[in-house]
Formats: structure tokens, C-alpha cells, sequence
């Protein structure tokens, strides 16, 4: 077997690569529809949707990302005015954030070629199998996301 072939064999080469692929088909996808978001905006953008008002840290946990990274996402998306910084009404530390109508919008008009790429992304699998790989890979993320140095927060 040579070495390469044994990287088959190796879950963290596996997950790496569908990360990969899971971005170029995102971008593909998202760009054919006529927008420029990257999967982490969108992720932004679709968990203040569904979590109006919380500070970046928070938002970071709603969507594993790493906390001192989040900023220039939220810095860029909002400079695109796709979504607003309000002082937070319990921290004066803290920013409220919230997708904006035109963020709003925006994540309305891109879902469709979203749901394509997620249907893209395993369209090596037949329904069942993908159902199955879908179970087996949340289990696998839910079973180590303590391990990460950006874990997703409970109420994600």
C-alpha cells in the first residue's frame, strides 16, 4: 500500500478533503447564484437570524468558530451592511449584532444554491447512505467537540 493510499485510511485526511470540497462547491454554488459569501458568513449571517442580538462572542460559540477570528468576519459583513453592531443592552463591553434586511435578503436569495451544494456534497452517496454518513458525522463532531479550540456552544 503505498503512503498516499494510507491516507484514505485516516479520518482527519478524509475530513480535511471534504472540507475542501465541501468550500469549492459552496463558493461554486453561491457565486453561479450571483452572490459573494463564504460558508463562514453565511454561517454568521443564518445564526443571528436565528439569534437576534447576540455579542461576538456568543456568536462565535453558535458557530464553532475561533473568538479572536470572528471579528474581521463581522467587520467585513458589516462594511457590506449585512448586518448591524448595537451596544449591547446588558454588557457595555459587548456589541449586539443583527442581520440587517439586506442580509436577510441576501441569505433568503442564495438559499436555494445552498441546498444544492449541501445535495452536491453527497452526491457520492445513495439517500440512505447519506442519511447515514449525516447521523454518523454529527456523531463523530458531537463525541469530540470538546477537543476543538473553537467548540460549538450548546445551544447552536
Amino acid at each position: 500500500m503505498s503512503e498516499t493510499s494510507g491516507l484514505r485510511q485516516k479520518p482527519g485526511f478524509l475530513a480535511r478533503r471534504f472540507q475542501q470540497i465541501a468550500v469549492a462547491v459552496f463558493h461554486a454554488e453561491v457565486a453561479a447564484a450571483g452572490a459573494d459569501l463564504t460558508p463562514v458568513q453565511y454561517s454568521v449571517l443564518t445564526a443571528l437570524g436565528a439569534h437576534p442580538g447576540v455579542d461576538q462572542a456568543t456568536l462565535a460559540g453558535l458557530i464553532a468558530f475561533d473568538r479572536t477570528t470572528i471579528g474581521g468576519v463581522v467587520d467585513r459583513l458589516a462594511q457590506r451592511g449585512l448586518l448591524d453592531r448595537r451596544p449591547h443592552p446588558t454588557d457595555r463591553r459587548a456589541r449586539a449584532l443583527e442581520i440587517t434586511p439586506a442580509g436577510d435578503a441576501l441569505v433568503a436569495a442564495i438559499e436555494p444554491a445552498v441546498e444544492t451544494a449541501q445535495r452536491l456534497m453527497l452526491s457520492g452517496l445513495a439517500a440512505d447512505e447519506a442519511q447515514e454518513f449525516m447521523r454518523l458525522l454529527a456523531k463523530a463532531v458531537d463525541g469530540c467537540n470538546a477537543l476543538s479550540r473553537a467548540p460549538m456552544a450548546e445551544s447552536a
